[in-house]
């Protein structure tokens, strides 16, 4: 994110690098422009792997078991600073748009239902007035950001886009649920829902229940003893099998339910991690990621048999921090992210930093850890440079391409500062850095903001990835602390993001 001058200089940047792209020959066959895969766990923390992205190994990287993702990050690159916002619309939404979620004002989740906003009451606070029904591809829909979408831009320039598992754009009665609205020419599952009714094929997982949530478009797997993830999978693949044979460049949008409540026993591998001792809840939760990890494999696994593995990127991503409130998780709220502070709906780093892996074509010195940070909606440029995609975008996008960084490169902007803002009561308790809250990342430096009191805190990430030296009142630091202080107002005020009301 950066000041509105600077933003206009990036919006130009982008467009003349489109159109420069237009002068670009195509290489040739069509199977030759790259594939793209985009691999998004729900709900999956930065300590939630065998692959450590701290500088060191911790407790939790040797309970998980990923051995694919260790593997992804040999052949590819990964970037330990990598961001999302603290709960999962508003990530979705950043990602098919290149926008900040200060600036699309999609700033929680999004209900199933239109017209219907998710903030929880408060006493001091009316709810601000976000875009409670979701992205849309169209415009005058109420309360929705409306933006030129990835899959419609990469369909519109050849490529063939699926959506496989959840969606979660925009609420139901509006274009931006649909998946073929948003541009894809394929759907399986994904619909205006967040989260699954369950994750066991034996329950037809929820579908012919009395819950929304149950998940569409699996009618061939009830009944069976399989999991959700497995059964996303093996329709992923299915749907790779056309455009692969048709030697045509593909997008696939893989987005996982797991790791998102209820939490649910893999029966493949619950017991081994029972055995090493984890509480019921922690196996359960254990299990959802190793059965991710599977996943993740078998894709790769598809990709070599199909001789598409060296023109094909996967980007590996999770759409906000960790779950780390009880009951959900077993054991002490707060701690399941260590050593970042609090999870998932916290503006501490916690419920933002989140795992980023990428593997492909542009990829150069594989195995490489990139610590310069990055964030979700530069995912949009990233993917349209990496595919030299074309085309008319109606927002101003806030995301920088991350090619270079792919090509062990420094980006344009050196000194750019990255944004969050959840102005909405997403829980009822305020918890760890919940509601109300906005923040700053500029080089190692993190400026928080409570909305509710005006208290401000300021850490050195560096030093301090706890965030538990709070620096405000260190003269030493009064510099920056103004500095980030004045962004932070600015950027908020000129992308007239959402902020609640006092009553």
């Amino acid at each position: 994110m950066m000041s509105t001058k600077r933003k206009e200089m990036n919006r130009i940047t982008l467009r003349d690098f489109l159109i420069g792209v237009c002068c670009i020959p195509l290489l040739g066959q069509a199977q030759q422009r790259p594939n793209v895969i985009v691999f998004m766990v729900d709900d999956m923390g930065w300590q939630d792997t065998s692959y450590p992205f701290y500088k060191e190994v911790t407790a939790f990287n040797t309970y998980y078991e990923t051995p694919h993702m260790v593997q992804l990050a040999k052949e590819g690159v990964a970037f330990t600073d990598a961001y999302a916002t603290p709960v999962c619309t508003p990530s979705r939404a950043s990602l098919m748009s290149g926008m900040n979620a200060s600036r699309h004002g999609i700033t929680n989740w999004t209900s199933p239902f239109k017209d219907r906003p998710t903030d929880a009451a408060d006493l001091t606070f009316n709810r601000p007035e976000w875009n409670y029904n979701g992205l849309s591809p169209v415009k005058n829909i109420n309360n929705t950001a409306v933006a030129t979408t990835l899959p419609q831009l990469l369909k519109d320039n050849g490529y063939f886009t699926i959506h496989v598992g959840k969606a979660h754009w925009a609420s139901a009665g509006t274009p931006g649920s649909n998946p073929y609205s948003m541009g894809f020419v394929v759907n399986v599952s994904g619909t205006s829902t967040g989260r699954p009714a369950s994750y066991h094929g034996r329950d037809n997982f929820g579908r012919l229940t009395t819950d929304y949530h149950g998940t569409e478009n699996l009618q061939e797997y009830f009944g069976q003893d399989i999991f959700l993830t497995e059964a996303i999978t093996q329709e992923a693949l299915k749907t790779l099998d056309f455009p692969i044979a048709q030697k045509q460049p593909f997008f696939l949008n893989l987005c996982h339910y797991a790791l998102h409540d209820p939490l649910m026993p893999d029966p493949r591998f619950y017991q081994k991690y029972v055995d090493k001792g984890l509480s019921e809840q922690e196996a359960k939760y254990a299990s959802m990621i190793e059965g991710m990890d599977k996943s993740l494999g078998d894709v790769m696994t598809y990709l070599d048999k199909k001789g598409v593995a060296n023109n094909t990127y996967i980007i590996f991503i999770s759409d906000n921090g960790g779950l780390t409130l009880p009951p959900s998780r077993g054991g002490k709220a707060y701690t399941h992210n260590k050593p970042l502070r609090s999870g998932k709906g916290s503006i501490y780093e916690g419920g933002i930093r989140v795992p980023l892996i990428i593997k492909g074509p542009h990829v150069q010195q594989v195995g490489r850890r990139v610590g310069e940070p990055v964030i979700i909606e530069d995912l949009f440029p990233t993917i349209l440079e990496m595919t030299q995609t074309t085309g008319e975008i109606q927002q101003i996008v806030d995301g920088e391409s991350m090619v270079p960084l792919l090509k062990n490169r420094k980006t344009v902007d050196q000194n750019r500062s990255l944004i969050f803002h959840i102005p909405n009561k997403w829980t009822a308790n305020d918890g760890d850095g919940f509601n109300f809250r906005s923040a700053i990342r500029k080089g190692d430096f993190k400026l928080v903001k409570n909305i509710r009191d005006q208290s401000l805190e300021l850490y050195h990430l560096a030093d301090d990835i706890g965030e538990r030296n709070n620096l405000i009142d260190n003269r030493k630091y009064n510099k920056i602390k103004q500095e980030l202080i004045s962004e932070l107002e600015d950027i908020l005020t000129n992308n007239s993001a959402p902020m609640p009301v006092r009553k």
